[in-house]
């Protein structure tokens, strides 16, 4: 329950806005909330709406004129306004739900005729049959899967790149580091953040696809084509990479892809011969670049050929 700051729910003007309030915060078990861990969600989000609606002078039950423009400061006080007050966007929506359903309650009992939103009415297909959609517009668009990626900042994917290569904070050696293959963490991490690859790119990548190192350092960026079946619709595109980036994955291959390999060879190898960008020999068979996640014709696959001598 709600209370003034005097402990009164009536006076000489009739009920006050807490009472209806109240009311409607009883109902909450039988009309779509059940959970308790709501209730006091719900309550708050109203106590603070009456807050902005007293500091501005409007009645709860105002004109619509009135509840709009209020809305419209609130919404500025808690999206952008001081850091103390501002909410994030699920406790936005939190608030729009609570607030959205009271005055439709409000509207039911006949204690307003006025509500602060406004309401887009649309239609959609569902099943075959065309049905009529609702939307508050004082809600906050969801954006996509896509648009919720977040970027690190410069100073923290040093601190990533840190991490992947066994080196503390400042850059300098870890004595405590106990991880396994610091340098082919480091160089795939700074592929991955050089080059903005996918993870089907850059797991499926094949050493003789890395671009040439250049003959000397350049602060131009470097073009990086990534075969056709790795990006994302099976289409061929380039990306760009820095130059020292490009050089730690050249010497991941130089000297740490070299020093394990033994003399151990399984029973039928793939032999492959003249590797480039766009195929090599397997076992004396010329074999084309489609050789990702799939056999092709030829009869292997990039991970077996990566395992059985593929470099």
């Amino acid at each position: 329950m709600l209370f003034d700051d005097d402990f009164v729910c009536e006076d000489e003007g009739g009920p006050r806005a807490t009472r209806a309030v109240n009311a409607w915060l009883r109902t909450l078990p039988s009309s779509g909330a059940p959970s308790p861990n709501s209730w006091p969600a719900y309550a708050l989000a109203a106590r603070d709406w009456l807050m902005h609606l007293q500091r501005h002078g409007v009645a709860v039950f105002g004109t619509r004129q009135e509840l709009v423009a209020a809305l419209g400061t609130y919404a500025d006080r808690r999206l952008s306004g001081p850091l103390e007050e501002r909410l994030e966007s699920s406790s936005w929506e939190l608030q729009v739900t609570a607030l959205s359903r009271f005055y439709d309650w409000a509207e039911g009992e006949s204690l307003t005729a006025a509500v602060p939103f406004t309401v887009a009415i649309g239609k959609r297909m569902e099943q075959g049959r065309l049905v009529e959609t609702r939307r508050n517009r004082a809600r906050m668009r969801r954006p996509k899967p896509q648009v919720k990626v977040q970027y690190l900042a410069s100073d923290f994917a040093d601190l990533f790149r840190y991490g992947l290569a066994g080196l503390g904070p400042d850059g300098l050696e870890d004595a405590t580091f106990r991880g396994r293959f610091p340098g082919r963490n480091a160089a795939m991490g700074g592929l991955v953040l050089g080059t903005g690859m996918r993870s089907r790119e850059f797991t499926h990548l094949l050493v003789h696809e890395v671009p040439p190192l250049p003959a000397e350092p350049t602060e131009v960026p470097i073009s990086w084509a990534v075969p056709e079946l790795g990006p994302k619709g099976r289409k061929f595109r380039t990306t760009w990479i820095d130059y020292a980036s490009l050089a730690a994955v050249h010497s991941y291959i130089a000297l740490d892809r070299e020093m394990p390999q033994g003399a151990w060879r399984p029973r039928r190898p793939l032999v492959v011969e003249e590797a480039d960008f766009y195929g090599g020999w397997v076992n004396g068979r010329a074999c084309g670049g489609r050789r990702f996640s799939r056999r092709n014709g030829c009869g292997w696959s990039a991970r077996r050929a990566a395992r059985c001598g593929w470099r």
